[in-house]
């Protein structure tokens, strides 16, 4: 008897351990046969160009999928391809005062993204991603570009990631 009891133990754990084994803590919901990825680079075609911001999301977003997925990255033939561009950066006011000035501004930029999965077509998407820094409006743009973009990048990086590769 004792030993039936021992038997049914180790088929529960060995039932509990397989149910484990899909399941990811970056909440990625990814194909066993997907094994690469490519990211191209996306270009800024908003109108204000700003130097470099397109390199910088390029990388930012490479190092999301590296870091948060097993993956692999490609420059060519990827499981999955990221591609894209760069399709607003603005400044506006948010905020007026009582003299009818901007109390604060809002940097915005937007981002189009083109996700072909190769192996699974039925996940390709295609979607604009955006966010936004908001900072005083006695601050110049410039002083606060590098902290803004920074924040937004992160927050875009991490939706395109959602969109894409969890499902949320």
């Amino acid at each position: 008897m004792r030993k039936l009891k021992y038997f049914f133990v180790a088929i529960i754990g060995l039932v509990i351990l397989q149910g484990c084994g899909a399941y990811s803590f970056t909440g990625t919901n990814i194909s066993p046969d997907v094994k690469t990825f490519q990211v191209e680079f996306f270009q800024n075609q908003a109108s204000i160009i700003i130097p470099g911001i397109d390199q910088r999301f390029t990388n930012q977003l490479q190092d999301i999928i590296l870091n948060q997925t097993n993956l692999d990255l490609t420059t060519s033939s990827g499981d999955l391809v990221y591609e894209g561009e760069i399709v607003q950066y603005y400044v506006a006011p948010t905020n007026a005062t009582s003299s009818n000035t901007a109390a604060q501004n809002r940097l915005t930029i937007a981002i189009n993204v083109r996700f072909y999965d190769t192996k699974n077509p039925k996940e390709d998407l295609e979607q604009r991603f955006s966010f936004f820094f908001d900072y005083p409006a006695s601050q110049a743009e410039t002083a606060v570009r590098d902290e803004a973009i920074q924040i937004i990048y992160d927050r875009i990086t991490q939706d395109i990631l959602n969109a894409t590769l969890a499902k949320w």
